[in-house]
């Protein structure tokens, strides 16, 4: 269940970080990401220990709270600029973005993944409210590790400030130092 558990956590932080800048109307700066769904909410919760062996894998954790997450991320001018999601972090993980599109303040894109933890489908929705709120929503259905899932995740994203202070660009955030 652990495995599974960070799997989907990975997949969701990787998924939060295309979303931060899916639509290229962001403002650059920090910003204040909150995600749930029942998943994470059921989540077995990290030992002090396994919350320190992630930190040593370079992989920068999540506040839970109330059956969700939210993490500070800091966005660049280069990546608030951009006009399609950067999705690296989840094509590491055998998966790939499809069928981008952006209509005026919405933006839609599809996921497939196929490797041996996972496989499946999923789609994530949005829109922004001016360049400094926006909100989602990601469905994804498929195998994890062997195991059926069914997920659905809605986000949440507030500009904090144009200062990031000591929080990473996002591109860094899940990835391995």
């Amino acid at each position: 269940m652990r495995r599974i558990a960070f799997s989907i956590l990975t997949f969701a932080i990787a998924a939060l970080c295309g979303t931060a800048w899916a639509a290229g109307q962001m403002k650059p700066g920090l910003w204040e990401m909150t995600m749930k769904s029942d998943m994470m909410a059921a989540m077995p919760k990290l030992s002090p220990q396994e919350l320190k062996q992630m930190r040593d894998m370079g992989i920068q954790m999540p506040d839970m709270q109330n059956g969700g997450m939210v993490q500070k991320i800091c966005i660049t001018k280069e990546m608030a600029e951009l006009e399609e999601p950067g999705m690296a972090d989840v094509k590491e993980m055998g998966c790939e973005a499809k069928n981008y599109k952006k209509s005026g303040a919405q933006y839609s894109l599809d996921l497939v993944c196929n490797s041996a933890d996972m496989k499946g489908k999923g789609t994530m929705k949005g829109a922004f409210s001016g360049g400094d709120k926006f909100s989602s929503t990601y469905q994804f259905k498929g195998i994890a590790h062997g195991q059926k899932v069914d997920q659905t995740h809605e986000t949440t994203g507030k500009w904090l400030s144009a200062d990031c202070g000591k929080v990473k660009p996002v591109a860094d955030a899940v990835r391995k130092k």
